[in-house]
């Protein structure tokens, strides 16, 4: 016989003999559920004034029974969606109500949430008898918004709905919307975003704060983390924003608004739900617990645009040492069976769990990925090592994502590398030289973008490339001055070059984009900043960049002037990387 789960504390032996009973049942294909087995149902919730569930599968056989208390249910685990599209779990839950009340939310939220065929509730009359049985189902997405249909109440022993048709054309009718999504938007993922801006409403002295200021923070934040979709080949389907004073420490945004996202993706047909801040792995671990769509936050985002973008065995290493790191802390067993486990030698104790071998390799690769990475960070300070004896002095390229970095180094070297108006473009450092007159010449690095609140995972990772940073004469940090949030983006830049150890180095503003703002506003915002208004695109505003560039490399005699030798090494050097 199979258990009976749920609220079952306090029942009589007896009582869950009764219970039990229910296992036998079986319900034609066509009926929602028979008219003898929910009378039953209804026997059993008087008998123990509880209510009382079963989930029904499409042959008619009873998978579940379980016991709530005079409110609500208890459902258990009925385990992953595993359906073709379209499809819905193949599974109808049908439960008693002691007081006639109608569906409640938490049944119409478990029928979304779980993706249920259907979910009926019985009113259980006085003597055990059935009464009105109210039934809803999801309905496919539409204009209207609506994610189901609560069907008028019907009394028990005249239910004429038949189950088999419904349930056939509903997923029909799911099939056809699915495969109209499906060829507008062809290999890409679609995605609900969350961003929760957390702060009081009020600041130390009573005084409200800007909401403007605020609001304008979050639009921000919303644009760019759609940028990171759009960048990582995902379709955005909706964007919810929620003000919090502070985080909800279990779901971020709390269970009732979850319940809500959820939903809605449901209506959408969205797979991935997509985080902004970022979660801690045990609000990671809740969320993908609540729902069976996919859970990224905005770290994960970044992450897996890195690993789309690497081309070179540094980058590669790299981005898989950044994806372990922060996967680390959230490898979590999904089925929580102690069944799981790897027998010891010999059959001596029950040796490890899944998971915590998932761990162990997980930490094994990891040393692995550190040993190579230092290997080529020495190689490549043997490299800067004959750059240096050769008098070559370095200059760097640096800025927030899609600032125009590698369009200038194109511009200035006659170089081909990738640019392109997309977030992330760069990612493997490239260096190439740039010859001034007088014989001299220096080596222009472009560097991966940098994003505000970049993931310490990343930025441990890249810390061996970016070591090219420490050996530069100069950096040369490059400003979209088209870019409303500009500000934002130079304080970005700055902390994580504070961060890197770098914040003492010489470095030139550059405002680039000028051709995309008024002449003044352009002046103006470069005078307030003390920088260089360019256009990375059109050589003929580059000459005052290039001079002052010069003029702080050896007018300031940041380095020395290159010797007879090294003018003959280095001058019959083509560009390479």
């Amino acid at each position: 016989m199979q258990e009976v789960t749920g609220n079952t504390a306090g029942l009589k032996p007896g009582q869950l003999r009764m219970l039990e009973r229910i296992y036998r049942r079986r319900v034609a294909p066509r009926d929602v559920v028979g008219a003898e087995l929910a009378a039953f149902l209804c026997e059993c919730a008087i008998e123990i004034g509880r209510q009382v569930g079963i989930l029904i599968d499409r042959r008619g056989h009873i998978d579940h029974v379980v016991v709530g208390d005079a409110h609500r249910l208890f459902l258990p685990d009925v385990g992953r969606l595993r359906a073709a599209r379209g499809r819905f779990r193949g599974l109808r839950l049908v439960h008693t109500h002691l007081r006639a009340e109608p569906l409640s939310r938490d049944d119409l939220t478990d029928l979304a949430l779980l993706r249920l065929d259907l979910v009926a509730a019985i009113s259980a009359e006085r003597g055990g008898r059935a009464g009105h049985i109210s039934v809803a189902h999801l309905l496919p997405p539409s204009a209207s918004g609506e994610a189901w249909r609560v069907l008028p109440s019907e009394p028990v022993h005249h239910l004429s709905l038949d189950f088999e048709a419904l349930i056939r054309s509903l997923e029909e009718e799911f099939a056809r919307a699915t495969d109209r999504v499906a060829l507008t938007d062809a290999g890409k993922d679609k995605a609900i975003l969350i961003h929760v801006s957390l702060g009081r409403r009020e600041s130390k002295n009573g005084a409200p704060p800007a909401l403007a200021t605020r609001h304008a923070d979050s639009k921000a934040r919303v644009d760019e983390l759609c940028e990171l979709c759009q960048t990582a080949g995902v379709r955005v389907q909706g964007v919810v924003t929620q003000f919090r004073a502070e985080a909800d420490p279990r779901y971020l945004i709390g269970r009732g608004k979850l319940e809500e996202i959820v939903v809605r993706a449901m209506q959408l047909g969205a797979e991935v739900l997509i985080f902004d801040p970022d979660l801690t792995p045990g609000q990671a671990r809740a969320i993908s617990d609540f729902t069976e769509l996919k859970v990224m936050d905005r770290a994960m985002l970044i992450l897996d645009i890195f690993a789309q973008r690497a081309r070179s065995r540094d980058g590669k290493l790299q981005v898989e040492l950044a994806q372990l790191r922060h996967a680390l802390p959230r490898l979590v067993e999904k089925n929580t069976m102690m069944s799981r486990l790897t027998g010891g030698i010999g059959g001596r104790g029950p040796g490890e769990t899944k998971l915590e071998i998932n761990r162990r390799r997980a930490r094994e690769r990891i040393t692995r990925l550190e040993k190579q990475i230092d290997e080529l960070s020495r190689h490549r300070q043997v490299r800067r090592g004959l750059r240096t004896e050769r008098a070559v002095p370095i200059v760097s390229i640096v800025g927030y994502t899609n600032a125009g970095k590698s369009t200038l180094l194109n511009t200035l070297t006659h170089a081909e590398v990738y640019a392109s108006d997309q977030l992330f473009a760069t990612l493997d450092p490239t260096s190439r030289r740039l010859r001034f007159p007088r014989e001299r010449e220096v080596v222009l690095t472009d560097t991966v973008g940098f994003i505000r609140d970049l993931p310490q995972d990343l930025v441990n990772a890249f810390r061996a490339t970016l070591e090219e940073l420490d050996d530069a004469s100069l950096l040369i940090h490059v400003v979209d001055a088209a870019d409303p949030d500009f500000e934002q983006h130079i304080d970005a830049v700055s902390r994580i070059l504070a961060g890197l150890g770098l914040a003492e180095k010489p470095r030139l503003l550059v405002f680039n984009k000028q051709d995309l703002l008024p002449a003044d506003e352009v002046q103006a915002r470069a005078r307030s900043w003390a920088g260089l208004p360019i256009s990375a695109s059109d050589p003929l505003t580059l000459a005052p960049l290039l001079e002052k560039i010069e003029e702080e490399l050896w007018k300031e005699r940041r380095v020395a002037p290159p010797e007879a030798s090294d003018i003959a090494v280095t001058s019959s050097a083509s560009p390479s990387k």
